[in-house]
């Protein structure tokens, strides 16, 4: 039989173990040094003053700053309540505008209903010269006036008298008809004229219209 030539032996080593990793708390461990936070926050403080004094000019100062600012304010609410005065003055003035409208337009249809009442009148013939008014008074509120009509004619004749109360300026604020029956020929007779509405101040009676029939 043919002899197998020996085995060799077979030797097995063990993996070295690693270096110990340095610790912080081995000296041997390097120093690592950190930037401290109070120093990166004087350093932007100091660079954020800095830009704020670069954008402010030699002659600028705080005080002058605050004064512009106050008078820019005080210049705005002074614009606004000029506005807010503006506005209720012309409010006001509108309001009294439509009252005034209002109260011509009573006027204007009193006059008219009174301008009416002689033009109903069929184949009258003018007598304003036989009309005469004395001092308008106030009475409960409303204007009165006494008419004087004197019948100048042969005949008897019966009258319709308009009586515009108007205001010093000539304005006419009301206006009514009155009717004379049966006045005899030479003969006079006192009426009274009185407003429909309640009339104040300064009024007069002025006799706008008046025939004879």
């Amino acid at each position: 039989m043919d002899r197998q030539p020996p085995r060799r032996p077979v030797t097995v080593t063990s993996p070295r173990p690693a270096p110990p990793r340095p610790t912080a708390a081995d000296p041997r461990a390097p120093v690592v040094r950190r930037p401290r936070r109070a120093a990166a926050a004087v350093l932007g403080a100091a660079l954020l003053g800095g830009a704020a004094l670069a954008g402010c000019s030699s002659d600028a100062n705080p005080g002058s700053a605050v004064s512009s600012a106050a008078a820019q304010a005080g210049s705005g609410i002074a614009g606004a309540a000029s506005a807010a005065a503006s506005a209720a003055s012309s409010a006001l003035a509108s309001a009294a505008g439509g009252v005034s409208s209002a109260l011509a337009s009573v006027a204007s249809s009193a006059q008219a209903a009174a301008s009416s009442a002689i033009a109903d009148v069929k184949g009258g013939l003018d007598a304003k010269g036989d009309v005469t008014a004395g001092a308008v008074s106030i009475a409960d509120g409303k204007a009165e006036v006494t008419l004087t009509v004197t019948n100048h004619e042969q005949e008897s004749n019966q009258y319709v008298v308009q009586v515009n109360f108007t205001d010093d300026s000539g304005n006419v604020l009301d206006a009514t008809a009155v009717k004379v029956p049966d006045l005899a020929a030479g003969q006079s007779t006192e009426v009274k004229a009185r407003s429909n509405r309640d009339l104040t101040g300064s009024v007069k009676a002025v006799i706008a219209n008046a025939v004879r029939y």
